[in-house]
């Protein structure tokens, strides 16, 4: 492997322009058409076919989305989140938004929200999910999910599209609204995977972030260093992609852009339950990013807010100060 001289930064963290936002009533939209009840189990010695008993439980509002408002908002920002909610359980989703206080612009549709099981082991830090699929939606729901969206996206400073579609979702609506926020001058970041994701692929001047291993399975290659990580980007680049970030989970993640390539990796952590990183880490880019902070350290700030997440139960979800003490030993690589 090659060896990398890493980036000096003087100030890049401290102080924190009152962590982080002065606003002004603009704030970061997160759309997650699929969100869930996430039902998180901490179950110490967790171990499949035996009856155990849980040592603690947590219900909260879940799915991609919710996780990255719910980090975004730990790191100063205001956010707003769309999403589809239905039934009883919709109801209770949208409760347990409202006492966190993540603002909610609901699309109700028939059938019910879906549950998500997570059950953690925070001695081996393994995490077990078992992901409902979500009540099927239809073209007139997306009609209304997407004025809903646009009818505030002035509003906006950056739109964050995060997680599955569910059953039914045309993927072209989930198009039209990726790039009707494009065209409204607002900076747009794609974290899905499957249709979705082939699909956000070639449009232009939007950031793709995707994990190694999505991005590996698209190209037919195993990306699973910096090295390899740069590499797939500059060919999704090649194929028409904009801006790419990659995540490679402890090793941290690459940022490619037209100029240059940036690698940040956080310290050695005590991992309890990484669920919710991956959105973690897209709050802290994004939120870095509104802030007016370069790229290259929006990238360190991304990566010590999804390594603060694996150190606690529950998505998105980290005290303040763990992100700050990572994010002073996160090392920055220009590569």
């Amino acid at each position: 492997m090659r060896r990398y001289m890493p980036v000096a930064i003087k100030g890049d963290w401290l102080p924190y322009r009152r962590f982080y936002f002065v606003f002004g009533g603009i704030v970061i939209f997160c759309i997650s058409p699929n969100p869930a009840l996430d039902h998180t189990l901490v179950v110490p010695s967790f171990k499949q076919g035996t009856v155990l008993r849980a040592q603690s439980a947590l219900f909260a509002t879940g799915g991609k989305g919710p996780n990255v408002a719910r980090a975004a908002q730990i790191l100063g920002a205001k956010t707003r989140s769309f999403c589809f909610l239905g039934g009883r359980t919709g109801k209770h989703v949208a409760d347990l938004a409202q006492q966190e206080a993540l603002e909610g612009h609901w699309t109700w549709i028939d059938g019910e929200t879906r549950t998500c099981v997570i059950v953690a082991d925070d001695g081996t830090g393994e995490a077990t999910v078992i992901n409902e699929p979500g009540p099927r939606v239809t073209e007139a729901d997306w009609s209304r999910f997407n004025q809903i969206a646009l009818d505030t996206i002035m509003d906006a400073s950056d739109v964050c599209f995060s997680g599955s579609l569910p059953p039914g979702s045309p993927v072209e609506m989930f198009v039209k609204l990726v790039e009707a926020t494009r065209d409204a001058g607002k900076r747009v970041w794609v974290d899905t995977s499957g249709a979705p994701l082939h699909a956000s692929l070639p449009i232009s001047g939007i950031t793709i972030k995707i994990n190694g291993d999505e991005a590996g399975e698209i190209l037919g290659k195993t990306v699973d260093t910096p090295e390899l990580a740069v590499a797939a980007a500059l060919e999704f680049q090649d194929r028409g992609t904009g801006k790419v970030v990659i995540t490679l989970g402890k090793d941290g993640a690459v940022l490619v852009d037209a100029a240059n390539h940036w690698w940040a990796k956080p310290p050695v952590i005590t991992v309890k339950d990484a669920v919710g990183s991956g959105d973690s880490f897209l709050a802290g880019i994004v939120t870095a990013t509104a802030n007016e902070y370069s790229a290259d350290i929006a990238l360190k700030h991304a990566v010590a807010a999804g390594a603060a997440n694996a150190t606690t139960v529950g998505g998105g979800d980290f005290p303040i100060e763990t992100f700050k003490q990572i994010l002073a030993e996160t090392m920055l690589y220009a590569l």
